[in-house]
């Protein structure tokens, strides 16, 4: 009966473009992780530059949820496995805020520079995510009333600088987007505990003097 089912499994998951490795990534975000996911609207089979999502203009084709919606994101197994059972090619989008870690992103020639600025001056980061456009640094969870605390505090916070917190959601790799592939730039230890993330604070402080220090101009992006 297992090897029944198996075949049935490897033979949906063929179809549906065949990517096993989607649910094993799933799982340890989420059972692992306790990192609440969902799967992505995924890119257009006819044209990946385009989304799937009703939307003709969407701007981050296949890194967003469609069906279901952001708040059906869970840390459940038998969910997780549901779903990329029936969708294995299916984006894995991370519903950042509450307890899952945020981010901050910009633009991935700024941000290449950023974190070399900061590896010289011996900031500690965890990981970080990158698609061919923007990169993205993993931050400990913030309320936006943190965060616009900070942000009012600073003289100058470049455009360019994206949130991904409360009610956000971010691509994980291995994940195929219309924006690209995303993949990890800086990966996560190895090890079954969730890998640990800077406050946003010390990040945003850290990444705005780097900028200035390599005279990099973050454009809007």
């Amino acid at each position: 009966m297992r090897e029944i089912l198996g075949r049935r499994r490897r033979l949906l998951s063929k179809r549906n473009g065949g990517r096993p490795e989607m649910l094993q990534q799933a799982l340890t975000f989420a059972a692992e992780w306790q990192w609440p996911v969902l799967p992505g609207a995924a890119p257009d089979p006819e044209s990946r530059s385009r989304c799937s999502c009703p939307d003709p203009e969407c701007v981050v084709p296949g890194a967003h949820p469609f069906d279901p919606g952001l708040l059906a994101a869970t840390t459940d197994e038998r969910m997780v496995r549901w779903w990329w059972t029936n969708r294995p090619a299916a984006p894995v989008v991370l519903a950042t805020g509450g307890g899952a870690p945020c981010a901050v992103s910009l633009p991935a020639l700024a941000a290449a520079h950023a974190l070399g600025a900061l590896d010289r001056m011996g900031m500690r980061l965890g990981p970080v995510v990158a698609t061919p456009a923007r990169w993205s640094i993993l931050v400990a969870p913030y309320s936006l009333a943190e965060l616009g605390e900070l942000l009012y505090a600073k003289d100058f916070v470049p455009g360019s600088l994206r949130f991904h917190g409360e009610g956000g959601y971010l691509a994980l790799p291995p994940s195929r987007t219309g924006l690209g592939e995303v993949r990890w730039e800086r990966a996560p230890l190895p090890g079954s505990a969730a890998p640990w993330v800077p406050d946003v604070e010390a990040v945003v402080d850290a990444v705005i003097e780097a900028l200035t220090r390599t005279g990099v101009s973050a454009p809007e992006m």
